[in-house]
């Protein structure tokens, strides 16, 4: 992908702030961190009871920062802007700006707390995505969905919950699991969304007007993230079976299917997964 370096106008910067880390090690309380965002199923509740220790910092980036990391924030903040300007191109008026909240650990949202183990959310009581960076780290390395278009996925895949909400597609209302249900339709629904970012970014010319614009092999990127955090295939890494009555996120079949829909088509009508 090539991206520019915008002024992070899209982006609330909370690494700094209070939150807590469990005391199982931080690589495994990343794992669970993915495992947790691609299944609907929280994993540290596995570890409930173990020791944990606060942190009460100050809101704003961490002392404790590399330029690698700041990379990924202006990265983050790139394709949200550009995502946003193709969802305010396509809605007009209706559209409503959000921004990406980054965080470290933990951090109480309007729709609770929310941790790191739960993976990357969007909150529909105050509108907003949450993210703690660390979660691209495992998306590379755990699962083998590298590259920064996989990352832009996760970032489009939450920001498509963002539309749903705008338009009223009933993102945040309580959903029984399972492969017809209405949470596979709504996290079906995000796929395809991110895809239509995905048509727009790879459109000739938008480099030019400071947008991003994606290079040969990005969409193959985020075709192998889709694949890699299906329901089926991490219920079968974490448990040894798959238990489709315990779907809320769809297979990687259909993950891959539906972010393809957007993709080639650029077009929202055609992402109603009910």
């Amino acid at each position: 992908m090539r991206w520019t370096r915008g002024d992070r106008g899209n982006i609330q910067d909370m690494r700094g702030g209070g939150g807590r880390t469990m005391s199982l090690g931080i690589g495994g309380f990343v794992v669970l961190l993915l495992l947790s965002w691609a299944t609907g199923t929280n994993f540290l509740s596995l570890f409930q009871g173990l020791p944990t220790t606060e942190n009460t910092g100050t809101s704003g980036p961490p002392a404790a920062t590399t330029p690698e990391e700041e990379q990924m924030v202006d990265f983050v903040d790139a394709v949200t802007a550009d995502a946003q300007q193709t969802w305010m191109e396509l809605l007009g008026g209706r559209y409503e700006p959000t921004s990406v909240v980054l965080f470290r650990d933990a951090i109480q949202s309007a729709c609770g707390m929310g941790e790191s183990a739960t993976g990357p959310f969007y909150c529909p009581g105050d509108r907003r995505v949450y993210l703690d960076l660390g979660f691209f780290n495992e998306l590379s390395r755990q699962f083998g969905a590298s590259g920064d278009f996989a990352q832009a996925y996760v970032v489009t895949h939450e920001i498509g919950h963002h539309v749903q909400n705008v338009l009223g597609l009933g993102i945040g209302r309580p959903s029984q699991p399972g492969p017809d249900s209405a949470s596979v339709a709504i996290e079906l629904q995000a796929d395809c969304f991110a895809g239509v970012w995905g048509h727009a970014a790879s459109r000739q010319g938008n480099f030019s007007a400071g947008r991003v614009e994606l290079e040969p092999g990005d969409a193959e990127e985020a075709l192998r993230a889709a694949a890699a955090i299906g329901d089926d295939r991490l219920q079968k890494m974490s448990t040894g079976r798959v238990m489709p009555e315990r779907f809320t996120h769809g297979t990687s079949a259909q993950r891959v299917e539906w972010f393809r829909r957007g993709m080639e088509s650029g077009d929202p009508r055609v992402c109603d997964a009910r």
